[in-house]
This record gives structure tokens, C-alpha cells and sequence, in this order.
């Protein structure tokens, strides 16, 4: 019973304008593709097959740690909101947090890599691999989720009310993008070098990001 034309555009968009005139937009969408190859490059290929193959887990752990994840990750991205305080513009806050929290989920892939490195080094249990991406990924998903949630509040915040499906289209086709890349060099950097790569990838396009 909807209307036929319910959702279709007037005119046809040029594919210049899809990027935003508002310079905050279009890095923002950047941050964001960087940020979920972070993600991806060693989420979709490299940490399943390195349980799997390296640590002899079996494929219902594998999957079990993968479930847990993300969905410790949404119920930490729904709170999210509780750990970034407001600012009264809006932005000002919100931008600084998106800034520090990138820059705390930078430095825990190479704490990751670390401490893999010191395997059999120290006799501790909770140094194992096992433990060591167990724990890491899980401190890595927690401070990912809040910085995704702060990028996600921000496409708003920083959007023009008559252009919100145009730069939200833009930002989430720059989220589709980050992960096709983190999965592709997901298993490039795996094969190339192993999980360590992918860690380190992961950190690099935090970095970026």
C-alpha cells in the first residue's frame, strides 16, 4: 500500500557529489574505512585460521570466541555513550574522544604482537597465545566499539539536516570499503607473515585512521 515512487531519488546524483562539501564529512568517511580494515585484517581471516591451524582450536571454539566478540562488541557500543561526555556544541568533545580512543586502539595490536613474541620466554598461563588473543582482542573490541559509536554519532553531528541520507550513504560506503580491504589483506598478510602482519596491519590502519 506504500507509494510507488516511495524512496526513489528526483534527480540522479553525479558521482562527485557523493562526496561531501563539508571537509569534516569526508574525513570522517576516511577514518572510518581505515578503521574497519583495522578491524577485518586480522578479524576474518588471519585470527580464525591461526586458532585453528597454529593453536589446535576446534572450529565450535573458534566460532564461540568470534560470537562472543561481537557481541561483547555490540552491548560496549550501546553503552558507549556513558564513557564519552558531551559537549554543549555538539562536536568538540566527541571529536577529541574519537581522536584519543583511535590513538589507545593503535597500541593494542602491537602490545598483542609483544607479548606473543615472549611465548615460552616466561612461564606464566596467561601468556600463553591462547590467552594473549583471547584478552588482547577482547580489549581491542572494547575500546573499537566505543570509537566506532563515537564515529557513528559524529556523521550526525556533523551533518546537514537536508543531506543526512546523501553523507551517511557516503560514510557507511566507506565502512563497506575499509572491510573489503581488511578482508583481502587479511589473508594476504596472514599467508605472507602470519597473524603477527595482521596485527601490525591492524595497527597501521589505526594509525590512519
Amino acid at each position: 500500500m506504500l507509494p510507488s515512487g516511495l524512496g526513489q531519488a528526483k534527480e540522479k546524483e553525479k558521482f562527485t557529489r557523493i562526496f561531501s562539501k563539508t571537509p569534516e564529512i569526508n574525513l570522517l568517511s576516511a577514518a572510518r574505512f581505515f578503521l574497519f580494515g583495522a578491524r577485518d585484517v586480522w578479524f576474518v581471516v588471519g585470527v580464525p585460521v591461526f586458532l585453528y591451524g597454529t593453536l589446535n582450536w576446534t572450529f565450535t571454539e573458534v566460532g564461540a570466541f568470534l560470537a562472543a566478540w561481537v557481541i561483547g562488541y555490540g552491548a560496549v557500543q550501546a553503552a558507549a555513550p556513558g564513557f564519552v561526555p558531551r559537549s554543549v556544541d555538539g562536536w568538540t568533545t566527541e571529536t577529541r574522544a574519537a581522536r584519543l580512543w583511535t590513538f589507545i586502539l593503535g597500541l593494542i595490536p602491537v602490545a598483542i604482537v609483544l607479548v606473543l613474541s615472549l611465548d615460552g620466554q616466561l612461564d606464566l598461563v596467561w601468556l600463553t597465545p591462547g590467552w594473549t588473543i583471547v584478552v588482547g582482542l577482547g580489549v581491542f573490541g572494547f575500546v573499537f566499539a566505543v570509537n566506532s559509536s563515537v564515529h557513528s554519532y559524529l556523521i550526525l553531528a556533523y551533518t546537514e539536516s537536508d543531506k543526512v541520507a546523501l553523507n551517511v550513504g557516503f560514510y557507511y560506503m566507506a565502512n563497506a570499503g575499509g572491510r573489503l580491504i581488511g578482508t583481502l589483506l587479511s589473508g594476504v598478510t596472514y599467508q605472507v607473515a602470519g597473524i603477527a602482519a595482521c596485527l601490525l596491519a591492524a595497527s597501521a590502519m589505526v594509525a590512519a585512521s
